[in-house]
């Protein structure tokens, strides 16, 4: 039960925070991005505990029992888009609007508004949807009780939770967060690794190509896993919301240089600790294998810090992904159509209301996929050849059009519901046909559609 208690304390923790931080919420500014005053150490922290959540946690790892040090290539997609982001993310906070969809209507249109809010609330709360069951995954294995059960308590907590404060209480719990996934992952190594006799050891109970790059994937398949990761990143919301979130320009882009640097290290030593805890536990669900190791692999008191640290990414993903689009359907929808004289204490209360509806849409989707892994690609592939293509143009490209940007977009999100559908025929990844003809329509309708305006893009690309 020591296990038990240690979450709990953690939990009550976050709850303190976000009920004091509550407190400073007065408007949408403070709502959605912290008020604009975020400091670049601040958010380091926001920006990975955000994006470690249990896409890394089970889903990587789970890989990386099956494909070892392979499973690297889907921490690289990230990466790149990280060194990629550097560029941008000053331009980003200059922009200083609210979301992703802001970005789409000033440059595009009113259209790509609307289909950037529903292409990000479809795969946002997919993802939203697998922390859940992650947490679920957890609680079942330091109680006892079953999934489903531990999945409607998460479920509870996080929403209450991100009702709480929205940004503002978010980013700051997401430093406690980020401090305690690292000391864990860090002290975990050492007790892990010698439990299994050492890298010898570990080495002599798992295949070769546990320990070779594409370690018997294709470079088809390898390349499958790292696009659809690093096309989300590359236009997620979450990110864009916390370079809105800056004190200034040149606070968002020093940021992304430690955010590259903990990634990189964070990543990498889930890998390894999954590579470990393959060599120490045969015969479990993959997608458990840190789990496992963290439970029975270390002493007590190391293990419950570990698992702190694992319910403390779980937490922060899954309340940055529900926030971002409850802030799209107010920002992108309510307040841009229905009610643009909204006051701020309307704007704030539908807020809420609306991170507790999809919260639970969130919750029913746990339903549609058996494995985190399979709902991770899904979602990453639904955002990343849905949103990314206009966005990277929006920045780079200054004959992209609002026809074009609207038919990347459409194309992007139809052809990967309609590939899933099919089963992803031929084997095909999905990410491969949906880029295509996102990117091809993307180029293909601007070049033959007037340029645009130079009011349309010299914000974006000057």
């Amino acid at each position: 039960m020591v296990y038990f208690w240690t979450i709990i304390a953690y939990l009550m923790i976050l709850i303190a925070v976000g009920a004091y931080r509550s407190k400073q919420v007065k408007n949408q500014d403070d709502f959605m991005v912290a008020g604009r005053r975020l400091s670049a150490k601040v958010l380091v922290g926001t920006l990975l505990a955000t994006w470690i959540g249990s896409g890394s946690i089970i889903a990587s790892a789970g890989l990386a029992y099956y494909k070892g040090f392979s499973a690297l290539w889907v921490d690289a997609g990230v990466w790149a888009a990280i060194i990629i982001l550097f560029l941008n993310a000053g331009r980003v906070r200059k922009f200083a609007q609210y979301t992703v969809p802001d970005i789409l209507e000033a440059r595009y249109n009113a259209a790509a508004r609307v289909l950037g809010t529903i292409v990000t609330v479809i795969a946002y709360t997919a993802i939203v949807s697998y922390q859940f069951r992650a947490g679920g995954m957890v609680l079942n294995l330091v109680t006892g009780i079953s999934i489903d059960q531990g999945i409607i308590i998460t479920a509870v907590f996080v929403i209450g939770y991100t009702v709480l404060a929205g940004m503002i209480s978010v980013a700051y719990t997401d430093v406690i967060n980020g401090i305690i996934m690292v000391i864990g992952l860090i002290v975990a190594l050492p007790f892990l690794l010698s439990n299994a006799g050492g890298w010898d050891s570990v080495i002599s109970r798992l295949p070769e190509t546990h320990f070779q790059p594409l370690g018997g994937l294709s470079l088809l398949q390898a390349a499958g896993y790292a696009l659809p990761t690093m096309l989300l990143l590359l236009g997620e919301s979450g990110m864009y919301q916390r370079f809105f979130s800056a004190r200034d320009e040149n606070t968002a882009r020093r940021s992304v240089v430690g955010w590259i640097i903990g990634t990189i290290i964070i990543e990498t030593l889930i890998v390894v600790l999954a590579v470990i805890g393959s060599a120490l536990f045969a015969d479990i669900d993959p997608e458990m294998v840190i789990l496992q190791s963290v439970r029975y692999g270390l002493p007590a008191l190391i293990g419950c810090l570990t698992l702190a640290a694992i319910v403390a990414v779980i937490v922060s993903t899954a309340d940055s992904f529900l926030l971002v689009p409850s802030t799209n359907l107010i920002r992108d929808i309510y307040q841009r159509f229905i009610n643009p004289e909204a006051s701020q204490k309307q704007i704030v209360l539908y807020s809420r209301i609306v991170v507790v509806g999809l919260g639970v849409i969130a919750f029913i989707q746990v339903r549609f996929f058996e494995k985190i892994l399979e709902m991770a690609i899904y979602a990453y592939t639904m955002y990343g050849v849905g949103i990314t293509p206009a966005v990277m143009a929006a920045f780079f490209w200054k004959r992209a059009t609002a026809a074009g940007g609207v038919a990347a977009i459409g194309s992007g999100m139809i052809i990967t519901i309609l590939w899933e559908v099919l089963g992803q025929p031929f084997e095909i990844p999905t990410v491969y046909p949906a880029l295509i003809v996102s990117l091809l329509l993307l180029i293909g309708v601007s070049l033959l559609t007037p340029k645009p305006v130079e009011e349309k893009w010299q914000q974006f690309c000057k």
